[in-house]
């Protein structure tokens, strides 16, 4: 078996088997297969695309290139949840508990973020004492003990997908969707839940920016999981503007809590409890996801949802003190009010722009190398369709100090909202699903 002829099969169309999949992904991964061929065959797949079966074996064969999770011992149906990225994403901090408080076992492995804010470990680090990383025998007895834990990823998780995609990246292949959709749920799979429900985001704000791109992403990442027996699901969200109101890491643990109190904003409230009703379905405690929704609507109201976060922290080494007091999380020096200079309603937001700003002030990484600044960020006053007049105040930056940064940063804040005239018709939060009998539209 040689690459180049394999190259050259994709590249006139053919369909690679499993083993000679695996031939090439192992090839690459010990250094026997170079560079610029697995360059050639990336560009042939971003041309000539991948049957499903295809993709579910380019995905095992990626994630059977590292370390793989056994989540045996842990006794229920594991399932884990992931989100494509979006712009004040805070949705584990909540869904986590939430699921946990009615029995599904979550046992996640969630990463650091590189771009707009922090990933959903940073956002935990906010909390002081918080550990991320347990032993395995620690992790599986918290979640036996309490049904839930989240730590960070194991740096050997599917390192040929980690190598694959910093290639791809400089080789203008990103945007292919069976090499996304395997880049995704090779991950998950090495994570070792028995069941998956995605959280695909579309809009301004995302990296897919069309509904029918997101709903081709989620339908190939739900195939990969349906031919290798992981039971998968996917919501398909907007985000042409961010979600709830706070963009980072301490912001957001926040508004997490106050979602777990009940108080939190309706768009993140709902989004949460359609993704949760979807884990509780597959985790088997409900039979449907409405029964599953009113289900978990009954846990934000009754506290029980909020005492899973308790326990989830404190079994972490969190200070529980931050969830009666969110005063004691880090706190920004300077508030910085950027305001409306017209009369109208809000007809439309940047949201990657506001991500953008957010990573500017310390949120996010712009390398891997960066620092995040856990107190920084930026919190919305305003959303789309709301009315606004000149001196209102349409967000508040939480920043470090008010220097030229900041200054920039807020005329970059005003410049990403949209004032119109008259109110804009209300865009649906949730607008598809997508499952193995195929997709369906709200």
């Amino acid at each position: 078996m040689r690459a180049v002829d394999l190259i050259g099969k994709k590249r006139d169309g053919g369909e690679l088997t499993s083993s000679e999949l695996t031939f090439l992904i192992d090839g690459y991964s010990r250094g026997d297969i170079p560079d610029y061929q697995m360059s050639a065959l990336a560009m042939a797949v971003y041309f000539q695309g991948m049957t499903a079966r295809e993709t579910a074996s380019l995905t095992l064969a990626m994630a059977n290139s590292g370390d793989q999770v056994d989540l045996g011992p842990i006794h229920g149906i594991k399932v884990d949840k992931h989100s494509t990225g979006g712009v004040g994403d805070k949705t584990t901090l909540i869904i986590a508990p939430l699921v946990a408080s009615v029995g599904v076992p979550v046992a996640k492995m969630s990463g650091r973020g590189l771009g707009h804010t922090g990933g959903t470990i940073d956002k935990l680090e906010s909390i002081d004492g918080f550990q991320t990383e347990l032993l395995r025998e620690r992790f599986i007895a918290q979640v036996n003990d309490i049904s839930l834990s989240v730590i960070g990823q194991s740096g050997n998780m599917a390192p040929a997908d980690k190598k694959l995609y910093a290639l791809r990246d400089v080789t203008a292949t990103v945007e292919s969707i069976p090499l996304i959709a395997s880049s995704v749920m090779s991950k998950k799979i090495a994570a070792g839940a028995d069941a998956i429900v995605l959280d695909v985001k579309t809009g301004s704000g995302a990296f897919m920016k069309t509904l029918e791109q997101s709903e081709e992403l989620a339908q190939a990442m739900v195939a990969i999981g349906t031919e290798v027996g992981r039971r998968t699901a996917a919501v398909i969200s907007d985000m042409d503007q961010p979600l709830g109101y706070a963009i980072g890491n301490a912001l957001e643990v926040i508004e997490a809590i106050d979602t777990l109190k009940g108080k939190g904003p309706d768009d993140l409230t709902e989004l949460c409890l359609t993704l949760g009703a979807h884990m509780v379905v597959l985790g088997g405690k409900a039979a449907g996801v409405d029964e599953a929704k009113v289900l978990l609507r009954g846990q934000l109201h009754n506290g029980e949802a909020l005492d899973k976060f308790i326990a989830f922290v404190t079994a972490q080494g969190g200070d529980r003190a931050v969830i009666d007091d969110p005063s004691k999380l880090p706190q920004a020096a300077v508030k910085v009010e950027v305001k409306a200079q017209a009369e109208g309603f809000v007809g439309a937001i940047e949201a990657e722009r506001l991500g953008l700003a957010a990573m500017l002030l310390g949120a996010g990484r712009a390398t891997k190398e960066a620092e995040i600044d856990h107190s920084v960020g930026v919190v919305l006053r305003k959303k789309v369709g709301d009315a606004v007049a000149p001196g209102d105040v349409l967000a508040v930056l939480h920043a470090r100090e008010n220097n030229d940064t900041a200054a920039e940063v807020a005329a970059m804040v005003a410049d990403a909202y949209r004032i119109a005239k008259t109110q804009p018709e209300g865009r649906s939060l949730l607008l598809s699903v997508v499952t193995a009998e195929g997709v369906k539209r709200y």
